[in-house]
């Protein structure tokens, strides 16, 4: 099936989308400020790193519309109000509606694209579904080890990095304090789940 692209549902899915992934980028934003107050620095930058892909995730379907520029696409849509004074519920929030994106929304959004014939759309829902899968993992790692109280905490010696200055630390718990930079401990996060970084000697 064919369609004009201002008489399909495709843009309206794009709009969707696009409001979507803007509303989570500023509820991340939040969240990681809320993660700050309660001194778990890494648990914000992790929010924070999450933020800065759906706006790319965001600028991906607005790009999708150049051909609409001017004028005004009205859709309805439903929204998540995630407003806790807890992280982990916040990302256990952020991991629910992750998964819904990539197990329900997107996966629907692209099969749609793909009936109208906007196959590049559809792979663009398929792609970014696939990468919501991998930030609803993130977030609920994140949220097992709060909630097991393994942060910080390991029941076996491991590496762990400090995010403001890059020091690695070996051992069961982390330092109270950074010994390089005096950075509290909610810096430290384990090494493997640290950008970019191997552990020593790898």
């Amino acid at each position: 099936m064919s369609i004009a692209f201002d008489q399909s549902e495709t843009k309206d899915n794009l709009m969707r989308a696009f409001a979507g992934e803007s509303q989570a980028r500023n509820r991340y934003q939040f969240a990681a400020g809320q993660a700050r107050k309660e001194g778990l620095y890494v648990v914000e930058a992790v929010f924070n790193f999450t933020a800065s892909q759906e706006q790319s995730h965001a600028k991906v379907f607005y790009n999708h519309l150049k051909e609409l520029a001017g004028k005004n696409i009205e859709v309805d849509g439903k929204y998540p109000v995630d407003i806790y004074d807890n992280s982990i519920k916040l990302l256990r929030a952020a991991q629910h509606n992750e998964y819904e994106e990539h197990d329900d929304v997107y996966k629907h959004f692209g099969e749609v694209a793909e009936e109208e014939g906007f196959k590049q759309v559809a792979k663009s829902f398929e792609m970014i579904a696939g990468i919501e899968k991998i930030h609803g993992d993130r977030f609920g790692k994140f949220a097992d080890l709060l909630e097991n109280n393994q942060l910080f905490v390991s029941k076996v010696s491991v590496h762990w990095m400090c995010l403001n200055c890059g020091y690695i630390y070996e051992g069961t718990e982390v330092p109270p304090k950074c010994p390089v930079c005096s950075h509290d401990k909610g810096f430290f996060v384990r090494l493997e789940l640290a950008p970019y970084t191997s552990a020593p000697g790898i």
